[in-house]
């Protein structure tokens, strides 16, 4: 892969382009209303934001929500997309409305991709997990429906204690439907996410472990969101001669590679990383991400504590740093639920893919810590509503 440079500009883009939706999940980042916020971006708005994406030159644009189904003008704006560049992937809820949409507009206007929750390996926690019954009965009709209209299906599933156990029923389950990647979410206690539902530090690693094999023996692609270490053990495996045929991992983590707009326009390291750097009604996107003092010390190694700060593999994983500033406050901090201990600073640490050791670096300059501020997150501490 051509490499990156995520001081330039964003590997990836999400807008969360409204927050209504008809689903009450359990771990909803975005606890989700049934009717859109009263300020999200118009249409015009919108459509700003779409040529500021482009100017970022992004790999990926995905247009999320809640439900982005829920815009009337949701074709338009995938139109608008598309005569930018941009092939859009959308994030929907699975609905009765959903189900029974026609895809093949959107896809005539630019849609790539659709991703579908699943976080139950069966109709029955499967509907319990989203809080709404006929979810599975509606995300196994959309699945066909997009098929039908020739546009690929991604899967996501959030692993908690609840579903954890169902890790074998969903591997068969998506043999059956053949996604073309399966992306791995690790909760993040934010929005309706509670901490009790999170996995222990071991639970994960085994997780990773058996995500890492189970990669080499399926056709679709797995990946992982909010679970950086995962990078790791694909790493660590192939060091100790077990084969993959997962990509090279890109060190994509909150914004490092990644930045998130909300519904009303907020500019964010990630969708489950709340702070706000600024906002596209009055800044321009791709100058909040490189210049912004909390873009540019998330990109920065050097300013992550605890054993992530000495961690060989920090470059390339860094922990998830939106758990960390959920569970500890501090978007630097240790990640909460790795269970890997890096070698001692006595040792130096070696070339996470090459394993030599690395030359002597220059005496690092000493930095402040960005200064955050926490977005609102429900419309009444909204200050464009005072």
């Amino acid at each position: 892969m051509t490499p990156f440079d995520f001081q330039d500009r964003p590997f990836i883009v999400i807008w969360e382009a409204t927050r209504a939706c008809g689903l009450a999940c359990r771990h909803c980042r975005a606890e989700a209303n049934s009717i859109p916020h009263p300020l999200e971006l118009t249409t015009r708005e919108s459509f700003r934001l779409i040529e500021q994406v482009a100017r970022c030159r992004p790999a990926l644009f995905v247009m999320t929500g809640a439900d982005p189904f829920r815009r009337p003008d949701l074709e338009v704006l995938v139109r608008h997309a598309r005569q930018h560049g941009w092939r859009v992937s959308l994030s929907p809820s699975a609905t009765p409305e959903f189900a029974r949409t026609e895809l093949g507009p959107f896809r005539s206007a630019g849609i790539e991709r659709i991703s579908l929750s699943l976080d139950g390996a069966s109709q029955e926690t499967h509907d319990r997990f989203r809080g709404v019954p006929g979810t599975w009965k509606w995300t196994m009709e959309a699945i066909t429906n997009a098929a039908r209209a020739g546009i690929a299906v991604q899967i996501n599933t959030t692993f908690t204690r609840q579903n954890l156990g169902e890790f074998d029923a969903f591997v068969e389950l998506l043999r059956q439907l053949q996604p073309v990647l399966w992306s791995v979410f690790q909760l993040v206690p934010t929005g309706r996410g509670r901490a009790d539902d999170l996995l222990s530090a071991e639970e994960m690693e085994t997780l990773f472990e058996r995500l890492a094999l189970l990669s080499l023996a399926v056709p679709f692609d797995i990946k992982t969101t909010e679970g950086q270490h995962y990078r790791r053990v694909l790493l660590q495996q192939s060091r100790g001669g077990s084969p993959s045929r997962s990509r090279a991992p890109l060190g994509i983590n909150d914004g490092k590679g990644f930045v998130f707009i909300s519904h009303v326009g907020h500019i964010q390291p990630s969708g489950f990383l709340p702070l706000t750097a600024g906002n596209v009604r009055s800044d321009e996107l791709l100058e909040v991400y490189r210049n912004n003092p909390l873009f540019r010390g998330l990109r920065d190694p050097s300013l992550l504590q605890g054993k992530c700060g000495r961690c060989e593999f920090k470059s390339i994983c860094g922990g998830s740093r939106a758990r960390a500033f959920a569970l500890t406050g501090d978007p630097f901090g240790e990640e909460p639920l790795c269970s890997y201990q890096p070698p001692p600073r006595s040792h130096p640490p070696q070339d996470p893919v090459s394993g030599a050791e690395p030359q002597r670096q220059r005496a690092k300059k000493r930095h402040s810590r960005p200064r955050t501020a926490m977005a609102p997150t429900h419309p009444s501490d909204d200050p464009l509503l005072s």
